[in-house]
């Protein structure tokens, strides 16, 4: 087993060896640059780390672990497209360095970029994969139209929410692992374990996620607090303060987020102030853990050392503390 870091290393290593074709120049290029950018690679490292703790040879995923970056980066793309967002990672979106039609084109191609590298897996490698791909394809679609709906609904449930989060966030990094314990030959149920393994921590990391984006800290975070109440996102801190507040508190919280404030540090301010005071901080570190734990207990069915579940352990704590 390698350290995370030097899974990082080495899949950045094959990352920029891959080659796109280079003409039409402004299809390509899109995809070199979104591909470019600096990101914590959590889902191709995901399959690197579990197809060598089910064979040690994480060299055999590189290819799946790949496939798992261009889609989600295909899938950035086109989210910020639908959000309208002017910044990646700190650096200019596609559709804001070229154009719309542009971003769109090299969005579509880089899903069949990762379809592609699949070809290089055979017979039933490649069907199991190819199918486990497909699904969560479309799951993550799923996931993006329940999001885009949320935002014109004035009633979302909890249920609703971890659903979406589930499709959106966790199915990826859930397929992540399963390509790496796929390409491995491990047992269908080690795959669908260490599936669920990965989801649940999916889930953990997403909920984690929200919390972060009203009560971090910015140097830490990465980027301003208080984003999904100026956007008005309805997440489960919204959806759970509304269950807890008083009637005018509540009335005063969704006033909140009908509107858009002329003052941003003063909104962000009593939104916070809401949520703290229905104990919301309390509330989503029990969610967090809650999913943290179901995840560690896929754990105790794998056939796998001891030693390789304290990897996965420590590997899920380090995700939680954002530590990778």
């Amino acid at each position: 087993m390698l350290t995370v870091e030097e899974y990082r290393t080495e899949f950045l290593s094959y990352l920029n060896d891959f080659q796109s074709p280079s003409s039409p120049k402004n299809l390509y290029e899109p995809v070199s640059y979104i591909l470019g950018l600096k990101g914590k690679r959590i889902r191709p490292i995901l399959t690197l780390l579990t197809c060598d703790i089910f064979n040690d040879n994480y060299s055999e995923a590189l290819d799946a672990a790949l496939a798992v970056e261009v889609f989600h980066n295909f899938s950035l793309v086109h989210d910020d497209i639908m959000d309208e967002a002017h910044l990646r990672r700190g650096n200019q979106t596609v559709h804001k360095k070229w154009d719309l039609s542009t971003a769109i084109l090299s969005g579509d191609v880089m899903l069949i970029l990762a379809y592609q590298l699949f070809e290089n897996y055979k017979g039933d490698t490649f069907v199991s994969l190819a199918k486990l791909f497909s699904k969560t394809a479309i799951e993550v679609c799923e996931g993006q139209q329940m999001d885009i709906d949320f935002s014109k609904k004035e009633d979302v449930s909890a249920d609703d929410y971890l659903k979406m989060i589930e499709y959106k966030t966790a199915v990826l990094i859930g397929a992540s692992m399963k390509m790496g314990a796929i390409v491995a030959g491990a047992s269908i149920k080690d795959q669908n374990d260490i599936y669920e393994f990965g989801k649940n921590l999916g889930l953990a990391f997403q909920i984690q996620d929200d919390y972060l984006d009203t009560f971090g800290e910015e140097e830490k975070f990465g980027k301003k607090i208080g984003g999904d109440i100026l956007e008005n996102k309805k997440t489960l801190l919204f959806i759970r303060a509304k269950q807890l507040l008083s009637p005018d508190e509540n009335d005063r919280l969704i006033k909140l987020y009908s509107s858009k404030s002329s003052n941003d540090d003063n909104k962000i301010k009593e939104v916070k102030g809401l949520f703290e005071k229905s104990n919301i901080p309390k509330i989503l570190s029990s969610e967090i853990e809650n999913f943290t734990n179901i995840a560690f207990k896929m754990l105790d069915g794998l056939q796998i050392s001891e030693e390789k579940k304290d990897f996965l352990r420590d590997f899920g704590n380090s995700l939680m503390k954002r530590n990778i």
